[in-house]
């Protein structure tokens, strides 16, 4: 398709605007500095920020204005005239799938342009090697995940959505990235003149690194930019010469969000930070980052301000939006202008085998759509899954199943301890090392294996969460958490908020407080298995609750059994925890109708960081077994207080779901 001759000379990057429909907001030119942004172009005809200045022998960034226009709908054609020596505007339509990954090289002075709805790249990438004057707009890479590499450090994954190496006047606009197999973009060795805007970068562990130099050169503008859960380098901006970052959404992101290192200046401003871990981090003592006007929400970890870095108005003019309004802005306008409609599937398999929808949970994770009120189910078929999971909390109503009936099936797994350091600084902490974090309201979880597989016999000791539940009604279902110390953590959202879980027919080991936390749990027919430490007097302690005075409900372990191969007599009930001397915690648990071996202490519960066990609420009833001792260190309820101290009174208002 040749429409040159019919449009004359006007630029490749406004032909786009006769094809789509009109955006709501009109392009306007900003005149000063930091005016509000009300009436700037959602849709703009040509790039701003960096890609938009002279500079390397250029005057901007034009792509392929000055040549032909042309079409592709497979990949060697696309693979043609992206290594054409010649300027092009390639216009992609389709689906255009690669059966085994390839990373396309591309020859200066192109566009790449999607036409219609859904046009994709799939398990493909683009490669800019000492190119300039490149322009992507408009499309969808996607796809290139190696499954089970979640940590993209096999040898042969460099599977990059764009790599650009000392490439200039690089403009990314209205793109959409998501389950690539390594990063989504890779900017590395002084590539410069750079703007990406309006993308999305979704469901991916590496979003976007910068870098790979010694040189601080690059120059690159990045703003209104959707990142939504990934896990790092959301940006990772090591050594840019001037990063101005603005208007940009980072929404649950797993382990750090904006990130300077070595000698970079970075100005961060009027970005949304909601559900990110560490979401400005200063890295490096030369690293500068000016933090101003963002917001942050529900968010924890650094928020770093060093440095006066630069002042982007001495590079260009600009406009820059609210930060209050930037969620919802750029949720609905960034990534391709296709027909966005509701994802109304109700149910998504993920297989490491290639039958699934996915080849992750955490991606499958990701396309449940916020706020979400129907009834949604993740099947995960048989393998073992090293990822570490995030159900974040604006994505309710979700059931994680593993596809048979053995829990041993699906294991999910992940190695992170909580006295872990971290690169920059710091430890992970509790919530930092559990392999599955429950974020959401009215999950369940089904038919699979949680573990922390971190080796504390090789490493030392450490807290090493499998699971931790935060928000209010959570089902598991013959499911197994394996780990050491604090196995299963039942948290809440904050010193005075409760959250309730039910367990049913689980299996859960540990040795060091592997049931704890501030949470309401009932463990209903489940195995509670202490490891043994290898001790002759002291296996560990199975619960340590942290429960609130004013919460009349802590643990209850009823119509359970408790095992373990530790020596007779050497493993405590559990202990009374007043995290941080919490002055209004008063921790409670009662053991009922269930099965105690040999492995329970004669003194059934033990003291704990200065606080005597009888200062908690601590309590048995019916128990049987060898380890069911009647006697001043196991105090029994009376019949008539039993009543009081049933699922039904633990879990109030709430049934969890039949079947459960």
């Amino acid at each position: 398709m040749r429409l040159r001759p019919l449009l004359g000379a006007f630029t490749a990057v406004v032909i786009l605007g006769s094809l789509t429909a009109a955006p709501a907001r009109a392009e306007t030119q900003a005149s000063g500095t930091n005016a509000p942004a009300e009436a700037a172009a959602l849709w703009k005809q040509r790039p701003d920020g960096f890609a938009s200045l002279p500079g390397n022998g250029l005057e901007g960034t034009t792509g392929g204005q000055a040549g032909r226009h042309v079409s592709v709908s497979s990949l060697e054609e696309l693979k043609t005239y992206a290594a054409a020596e010649e300027p092009l505007v390639i216009f992609l339509k389709g689906s255009i799938t690669a059966q085994d990954y390839v990373k396309i090289p591309v020859t200066s002075n192109k566009s790449f342009i999607g036409t219609g709805a859904g046009v994709e790249l799939v398990n493909a990438g683009f490669k800019l090697i000492n190119v300039s004057n490149v322009i992507f707009r408009n499309f969808t890479v996607r796809d290139s995940y190696i499954p089970g590499d979640w940590d993209g450090k096999r040898p042969d994954n460099d599977r990059d959505g764009i790599q650009l190496d000392t490439s200039h006047h690089v403009w990314v606009d209205h793109m959409k990235f998501e389950r690539m197999g390594d990063g989504m973009i890779d900017t590395r060795k002084d590539s410069d003149y750079l703007t990406y805007s309006w993308n999305v970068f979704a469901d991916n562990n590496k979003a976007l690194g910068v870098g790979w130099t010694s040189n601080a050169v690059t120059k690159m503008t990045i703003h209104h930019n959707w990142i939504r859960n990934t896990v790092q380098r959301n940006f990772s901006l090591d050594n840019t010469a001037a990063a101005h970052v603005y208007n940009n959404y980072l929404q649950d992101i797993g382990q750090y969000g904006m990130m300077g290192r070595n000698a970079a200046k970075v100005v961060l401003e009027d970005n949304y930070f909601t559900a990110v871990a560490d979401p400005v981090v200063a890295k490096d003592p030369a690293t500068e980052i000016v933090n101003r006007g963002n917001i942050f929400d529900s968010t924890r970890g650094r928020k770093d301000n060093v440095g006066s870095a630069f002042e982007p108005t001495q590079f260009y003019a600009y406009s820059k939006d609210n930060a209050a309004t930037v969620p919802g802005l750029v949720s609905s306008s960034a990534g391709p202008r296709e027909n966005k409609a509701p994802n109304t599937t109700a149910e998504v398999t993920v297989a490491l085998d290639g039958t699934g929808d996915f080849a992750s949970v955490q991606a499958a994770i990701g396309s449940i759509p916020v706020g979400n009120t129907q009834p949604r189910t993740i099947t995960i078929k048989p393998g073992f899954y090293r990822e570490a999971v995030n159900i974040w909390a604006d994505r309710p109503n979700v059931t994680l199943r593993g596809a048979t009936d053995d829990p041993a099936d699906v294991v999910i797994s992940y190695d992170t301890p909580a006295n872990g350091a971290k690169f920059f600084g710091g430890t992970w902490g509790a919530a930092g090392s559990a392999t599955l974090n429950v974020l959401a309201e009215n999950t369940t979880v089904r038919n699979l294996t949680v573990e922390n597989a971190y080796d504390e016999a090789v490493h030392g000791g450490s807290q090493a969460l499998a699971v931790r539940t935060v928000a209010d009604k959570i089902t598991f279902e013959n499911t197994r958490f394996l780990g050491n110390q604090d196995t299963y953590l039942a948290d809440t959202t904050g010193r005075d908020a409760t959250a309730r879980t039910y367990l049913k027919n689980c299996y859960i080991e540990g040795d060091v407080d592997f049931l704890y936390g501030r949470g309401t749990a009932v463990f209903d027919g489940c195995t509670i298995h202490s490891l043994d430490r290898g001790s002759d007097t002291n296996n560990g302690y199975i619960v340590a609750p942290s429960t609130k005075n004013s919460n009349p409900y802590g643990f209850l372990i009823v119509n359970s059994t408790l095992t373990s191969d530790a020596a007779p007599g050497t493993v405590s009930l559990g202990r009374p925890w007043f995290a941080s001397s919490d002055p209004n915690a008063h921790p409670m648990a009662v053991i009922r109708d269930s099965n105690l071996g040999n492995h329970i202490a004669v003194q059934g519960w033990s003291d704990m960081s200065g606080h005597a066990w009888t200062e908690g609420r601590f309590a048995e009833y019916n128990n049987t077994g060898p380890g069911a001792y009647i006697n001043e260190f196991h105090p029994q309820l009376t019949a008539q207080e039993a009543l009081k101290f049933t699922k039904d009174t633990f879990l109030g208002d709430w049934t969890p779901a039949a079947g459960a």
